[in-house]
């Protein structure tokens, strides 16, 4: 039987491009695309693909916010991350919130397709730098410090910016921002966001 496949971008020419060439390929049934994360789950509950292929950064929900919520609401349907961005910070979440795999979209079609029917069996893939991300954070653990996203999310801070701009500057969603600041308070040992404002600018973050 054909992997049933949802595609999520939120670029049209990126989105139909891929949904195109998967279509091509044997054993792979594109049932439907989606332009963000609210999108994603709306269709995933209406088509229950197997696969939903995810981006990360989109406008109004982001993929790891919306992975999360497909984890609990459609568990049937396995998520795999395909992005531009290898940054740590992305990859660490979208693995923690339930994804079962993180790639790059440089990768030639015939691998996509190959990845697709490989996620849908269950068998965890990471890209090379992905790989690279998570070794690090698992053996850091971050104890004590920021990462590159984090430090992102301070300056905004120091600059009085609410949990809504953040989330609207960094294409992230409001959850995941509030998330971004717990673990930064934590990590820092910081009380609320005034310390964490007073922290950035100590450092010449702003």
């Amino acid at each position: 039987m054909s992997v049933r496949v949802l595609v999520v971008d939120d670029q049209r020419l990126i989105r139909e491009g891929i949904a195109s060439l998967l279509g091509l390929r044997e054993g792979i049934e594109v049932v439907g695309t989606a332009a963000n994360g609210k999108e994603a789950i709306e269709r995933t509950l209406a088509l229950a693909p197997d696969l939903v292929l995810m981006d990360v950064r989109m406008p109004e929900m982001d993929g790891v916010a919306a992975v999360a919520v497909l984890r609990d609401r459609a568990p049937a349907s396995r998520v795999l991350m395909l992005s531009t961005f290898d940054d740590e910070e992305y990859v660490v979440q979208a693995l923690r919130a339930g994804a079962v795999g993180y790639l790059l979209k440089d990768l030639p079609a015939a691998d996509l397709a190959e990845a697709v029917r490989l996620a849908h069996a269950g068998v965890t893939q990471l890209d090379a730098a992905a790989a690279r991300h998570v070794t690090a954070a698992l053996s850091s653990g971050h104890t004590g410090e920021v990462t590159a996203r984090e430090t992102e999310i301070l300056r905004h801070i120091a600059r009085g910016a609410t949990n809504r701009e953040i989330a609207a500057a960094l294409y992230l969603s409001e959850g995941t921002v509030k998330n971004h600041i717990s673990r930064i308070l934590t990590r820092l040992n910081l009380r609320d966001r005034t310390q964490a404002a007073i922290h950035a600018r100590d450092r010449g973050l702003l």
